[in-house]
């Protein structure tokens, strides 16, 4: 196994730790935004093979990063399912909601989504073509929780507060919204592994907006049960779990839910994570994405800081969330230079 990534997944400590970014291929990147252009929207990126896996290697063409992640979004597994998924310029996306029981009753069996889902096997496939031999193929798609706040409120929300109204209100009907998500989350990730993906990543991006028993309900059991599923039909498939926000409860997620890696957002601290997580298994982050827009020395010592405090276990390099539109490629570049310079006897 040589590709550092698979190495870190399975447990290896590196010296130096491989190295992504969460939304990697995006608005940041002025070829991104031609190809964006060429497409027209960006639904029609997402089912466009050829040029989603264009956006895919640009930032690998740019910055030799240690991994690609498939350009395509947590929504549409929504979409596959039966809801009607639109973007907004400027505002971001929209949905048909879902509010009660025949809602959920009226979406697809989970079995059917891949003829919607196929244009995305397409692009994995592509990309098992043109990545260098030495970057690892990162698959993904959204946690249930998250993508059902999304079909329940027809948008982003800042509080998830229709999911939350949903839950309280006939619990029985959101369990079962969120057992059809998981089920097709298992279908959509199984076969993006058979298209060529090596590695899947489940984000759930509100994960931290669940409290007590529901947080073990809506995120910690969905996430175990799609990990089990993936692991019994692709064994050894690794999975990147990514709790959102879930401060304590990142401690012990992967021996809950199987998970090889707890990918952790900035508000973590590293050497409080590297005591309680990290001695799990691998960990994946967690530097700030503000860094990537102010950059300057900051940047150099905070990437820095985050290296030295997971050296003594595997670790993947990572931001804490994703890169945002107004971040400077240069900073990146720094950012990836800064992490590749350090000799494993420096000290931050």
């Amino acid at each position: 196994m040589t590709k550092k990534i698979l190495r870190a997944l399975a447990g290896e400590t590196l010296p130096t730790p491989p190295v992504w970014m969460m939304r990697q291929a995006g608005r940041y990147l002025p070829e991104y935004r031609a190809t964006r252009a060429e497409a027209g929207d960006f639904l029609s990126l997402c089912y466009a093979p050829e040029l989603a896996a264009e956006v895919t290697l640009q930032p690998i063409r740019r910055f030799g990063f240690d991994a690609a992640i498939l350009f395509a979004d947590i929504l549409l597994i929504p979409q596959a399912l039966g809801s009607d998924v639109w973007f907004v310029t400027g505002e971001g996306p929209r949905l048909s909601t879902i509010t009660d029981a025949s809602g959920v009753k009226a979406l697809k069996p989970a079995a059917d989504v891949h003829e919607t889902l196929s244009p995305v096997y397409e692009t994995l496939r592509i990309l098992t073509r043109e990545l260098p031999r030495d970057t690892t193929l990162i698959g993904f798609a959204g946690a249930p929780w998250t993508v059902a706040t999304y079909m329940v409120a027809g948008r982003g929300t800042p509080d998830q507060g229709p999911a939350h109204a949903f839950k309280a209100e006939d619990r029985a009907a959101f369990s079962a919204l969120i057992d059809r998500i998981a089920e097709a989350t298992i279908e959509y990730l199984s076969a993006q592994i058979e298209a060529g993906a090596e590695v899947v990543k489940l984000f759930d991006s509100w994960a931290g907006s669940l409290k007590g028993e529901d947080f073990d309900e809506f995120s910690l059991a969905p996430a175990r049960r799609i990990i089990a599923a993936l692991k019994e039909r692709h064994p050894g498939i690794p999975v990147i779990a990514f709790p959102r926000e879930a401060g304590p409860r990142y401690e012990g997620f992967a021996r809950a839910t199987g998970a090889d890696c707890v990918a952790l957002d900035q508000s973590v601290d590293p050497a409080w994570a590297a005591a309680h997580v990290q001695r799990d298994g691998c960990v994946q982050g967690n530097l700030d994405p503000r860094h990537m827009v102010t950059g300057g020395q900051a940047l150099i010592d905070e990437t820095r800081r985050v290296v030295e405090a997971f050296r003594g276990g595997p670790h993947i390099f990572n931001l804490g969330h994703g890169i945002t539109p107004d971040a400077d490629p240069d900073n990146v570049a720094l950012m990836v230079e800064t992490i590749r310079a350090m000799d494993p006897g420096d000290s931050a």
